[in-house]
């Protein structure tokens, strides 16, 4: 009895004190440390990744400012203002803020201008998503990029998908239509809106498959990147918006002299820009298959606050639509997961120079 007690206060004392585990940064720490700093990074995802929605919603779905390329215009003119503060910052405390030069190259610019004009895609289709179907539905009507991301992947890369991903990527498509189906049924649909989802779907794969492309000519820095697409966004958004005459909708608004609605665009802007750290955080911190979950697992939260927040009653087919396709994702990331792990562990075949030095 007494062993067993022992082994049971040496398995707590190794759980709470053991000094196994590694940090990110190469220093040892406690597992319950750990736990909490993981437990920290997901939950401060979760906070800006869900405020960021509701607030683009708050703002998208004002009556007195139909703008929604001009919104999006401030929110990455905002991502550049902060870029360039955060690498102030880097300079005048180079131990305790770590961010790249910003300094502007127009020919980098250049080479980003094809990733920024699929950036501008996404970004304008996935608000103007959100502003036509609101946040409970949002989730289905942008669920489609997984099967873009499997389709483009073979169209443009050639890359094939086993038939178990393919099994849940139609999970996913099951779930879409009936989504769109009870979304009918209830009176509550709008087409406009599910085709900007279905848009904005393709364009966020387009927009993984280019950063990859993209990514080696600013050095492998997302922050660059992100610099350098929101610049380009900002000078491609100036005439768009003259185009679609949201100058005169901005000149008879009466909310340009309003200071909350400033404060709040100017917020939106500061979440925008936040969603690309704590992203890149919880992967830190976890692996990209946990972010992947951790992704999932917040659009189901996000759906029920909303429907939740709205006072909204939702059937039973309705939910089953949102659960199909959170189900569909989550299967789809765990079987790419399991996929990548098997390929890792296979025994890399042996090169002819191997074979002579061994002997054969």
């Amino acid at each position: 009895m007494n062993r067993i007690q022992l082994k049971r206060s040496k398995i707590l004392r190794m759980a709470l004190v053991g000094s196994d585990s590694v940090d990110p940064d190469g220093k040892t720490e406690t597992f319950l440390l750990k736990a909490i700093k993981i437990a920290f990074v997901v939950a401060l995802y979760w906070f800006v990744s869900i405020t960021m929605v509701f607030l683009n919603n708050s703002l998208l779905d004002s009556r007195q400012l139909d703008a929604p390329l001009f919104v999006t215009f401030f929110q990455c003119l905002v991502t550049v203002g902060l870029c360039w503060c955060m690498y102030s910052l880097s300079k005048l405390c180079p131990g305790a803020v770590d961010f790249p030069s910003v300094k502007f190259d127009p020919k980098i610019s250049r080479e980003v201008l094809p990733l920024s004009v699929v950036f501008i895609g996404m970004i304008t289709f996935n608000n103007l998503c959100l502003k036509n179907l609101g946040v409970a539905f949002y989730t289905v009507g942008r669920s489609l990029s997984t099967v873009f991301n499997v389709l483009l992947s073979y169209v443009i890369l050639k890359q094939t998908t086993s038939f178990y991903a393919l099994l849940c990527c139609g999970v996913i498509l099951g779930g879409f239509w009936l989504g769109v189906d009870q979304e009918g049924a209830e009176g509550s649909l709008s087409w406009s809106g599910i085709v900007y989802g279905v848009l904005a779907s393709m364009c966020v794969s387009l927009n993984a498959i280019y950063t990859k492309k993209v990514l080696p000519v600013v050095d492998g820095s997302i922050w660059k990147l992100s610099y350098y697409n929101n610049i380009n966004a900002c000078l491609l958004f100036i005439p768009l918006i003259a185009i679609f005459g949201e100058v005169t909708k901005l000149y008879n608004s009466s909310k340009l002299g309003d200071w909350n609605f400033w404060g709040m665009m100017t917020l939106g802007g500061v979440f925008g820009f936040a969603i690309g750290y704590v992203t890149g955080l919880q992967i830190k911190f976890t692996s990209p298959l946990t972010h992947n979950v951790s992704g999932t697992a917040k659009a189901c939260a996000q759906t029920v606050l909303a429907v939740l927040y709205y006072a909204s009653v939702k059937s039973f087919l309705w939910w089953t639509s949102n659960a199909m396709v959170l189900g569909g994702s989550f299967a789809y990331t765990w079987v790419k997961g399991l996929e990548m792990k098997k390929t890792q562990e296979e025994p890399q075949p042996r090169s002819k120079t191997d074979k002579n030095d061994a002997g054969v």
